[in-house]
């Protein structure tokens, strides 16, 4: 498999770079390609070696909901420390104005959240699977809390234009008189969602932890009792006298006629998580999933025919996630880096954590390299190929550890808030397994010799954006790097009170990894601080 990948990854290489060779729409005016020998050509390949101004950002007060998925549980990255995430979510029903017939009562209500997972095989007839977005420890129980939650999810923002939609901010560092309570911020207010619980629990576990096992199913009972099998799931049964109360017995109400009623009258579910003992695992669940709801399996009419039936509501309203961190790295609190002089060590850790800018020319004189390459209409050097080469911080990762080898990063462009110009050209795309997409703009973590020394590090590919920048009067001298488990995933969100950034990817909201990389600093050993190389083509005179 590796050495098929290996193949894939040089054919996409070439292919990148004869889009990157045919891109520029200024050309030499003369190249004399077909001069067989290298003493009788008449141009030569040369190589500008540029130190970017990198710096650090703290993630906070970023955008939490609107995500594609969610994270659940609790990790400990051994880098930054341990965040616990928990979901707030609002139920729809799939039928309005239902009638559950004469005489209903309830069999069974469960809740099922797919995981998201990958079929490994097959034993005794039934599906084997691995989880695929597995964070943490993962024998080691946390526990789980379902409450109804009173708190109203607007679609709309009351404060905004017409239609703007509301959106929800994070506020993820452990409020130390309660600790262990979720808070979001909307509209300059905080929201308390331990504040906001409407009773007592719908659901406790104490020991919870995500299973690779298919889901079982099992309908009818005795000779009629069938058995059928799903892919991994958060799967549990709830309350029956809760669920009677809150909805079979609302038939003819208004509060079951449509969305708004039912939204008012129902605001939500809180599923909260706590660590055991500063140790669990987190896991992201397909909330989106067709396959996710609460479905209340009853029976009605009399008693000697009855008749089964389901009422499912599922989880397509408003959600977000919550984040409890308590990230440090070397006993300092995550902060702002140094945007004068850079950072020694750039920090990159998601669920809120810290991302990297990077101004690409630090303190050289764009001006005087742009006339290096241009003069008058006329291109006097040909960039080939320009790309950040990052080298992992061997004090903080040892190359050899496993847990960073899934580790990607993602490059965008800071001032579009979009994707780069390398990126979109990337032929490499992989919807099916992200870890190996877009490995030609992006890179992987890769071997990178220093002095005869084994590091780990990254190279990314910028060759139309530095293009686009010398030859197109771009402006776009800053990147956004931030740690991403989904580099396909290339939403946006918000982030609010911050000068540097107004919006972020959401890929690195829900990446519990954390990595540290060598920066810009001139404390940095010059062979591993970060570095663009700009290789180009002249004619020789």
């Amino acid at each position: 498999m590796k050495k098929i990948f290996k193949a894939l990854k040089f054919t996409g290489a070439v292919a990148f770079l004869i889009l990157t060779l045919i891109a520029c729409d200024k050309e030499f005016n003369s190249i004399d390609s077909d001069v067989l020998g290298k003493e009788n050509s008449n141009f030569s390949t040369s190589l500008y070696n540029i130190t970017p101004l990198a710096y650090n950002k703290k993630l906070e007060a970023v955008q939490i909901n609107g995500l594609q998925s969610n994270l659940l549980g609790y990790y400990n990255d051994p880098l930054y420390g341990g965040t616990t995430a928990s979901i707030i979510t609002q139920l729809v029903p799939v039928a309005y104005d239902p009638d559950f017939g004469v005489n209903p009562e309830i069999e069974s209500v469960v809740l099922n959240i797919p995981y998201f997972s990958t079929a490994t095989g097959v034993e005794n007839e039934v599906t084997t699977y691995k989880l695929d977005s597995l964070y943490g420890n993962a024998s080691a129980p946390i526990k789980l809390t379902v409450y109804q939650s009173n708190y109203f999810l607007r679609d709309f923002n009351p404060e905004g234009d017409p239609n703007t939609a509301q959106n929800y901010f994070s506020k993820a560092d452990r409020d130390l008189t309660n600790p262990t309570h979720n808070f979001a911020m909307s509209n300059n207010t905080t929201v308390d969602f331990d504040d906001q619980i409407i009773g007592l629990p719908i659901l406790e576990v104490s020991n919870f932890t995500p299973s690779p096992l298919a889901t079982e199913i099992i309908t009818g009972t005795g000779e009629d009792e069938v058995k059928t099998y799903s892919i991994p799931a958060l799967r549990e049964e709830l309350d029956n006298d809760f669920w009677k109360a809150a909805i079979i017995d609302k038939q003819d109400d208004p509060v079951l006629s449509n969305a708004n009623n039912f939204k008012n009258y129902f605001r939500g579910l809180y599923i909260k998580t706590e660590a055991i003992a500063d140790n669990g695992s987190m896991i992201l669940l397909n909330l989106a999933s067709t396959d996710a709801n609460i479905t209340i399996n009853y029976t009605h009419g009399e008693t000697d025919a009855r008749t089964e039936a389901t009422y499912v509501l599922n989880f397509n309203g408003n959600r977000l996630n919550t984040f409890i961190n308590d990230y440090s790295f070397n006993s300092m609190p995550l902060a702002d880096g140094d945007d004068g002089l850079g950072d020694e060590k750039l920090l990159l850790k998601g669920t809120a954590g810290s991302m990297t800018i990077i101004d690409l020319f630090g303190s050289e004189d764009l001006e005087s390299l742009k006339a290096d390459f241009i003069e008058g209409d006329n291109v006097k050097r040909l960039i080939n190929e320009a790309r950040l080469t990052i080298i992992e911080d061997e004090q903080s990762i040892d190359p050899d550890d496993e847990n960073h080898e899934y580790d990607r990063i993602y490059a965008y462009d800071i001032n579009n808030n979009n994707v780069t110009a390398d990126y979109s050209f990337d032929p490499t795309e992989n919807t099916a397994q992200p870890l190996n997409s877009k490995v030609v703009s992006l890179g992987q973590r890769d071997t990178i010799m220093i002095d005869n020394t084994i590091h780990k590090g990254y190279k990314i590919r910028i060759t139309e954006h530095i293009k686009n920048i010398i030859f197109r009067d771009s402006m776009n001298t800053k990147l956004g790097l931030v740690i991403s488990n989904n580099v396909n995933y290339i939403t946006g969100v918000e982030i609010i009170n911050n000068n540097d950034l107004e919006r972020i990817p959401a890929a690195t909201i829900l990446t519990s990894r954390g990595t540290v990389l060598h920066g810009s600093n001139d404390n940095v050993d010059a062979k591993k601080r970060l570095k663009l190389e700009i290789y180009y083509t002249e004619p020789n005179n």
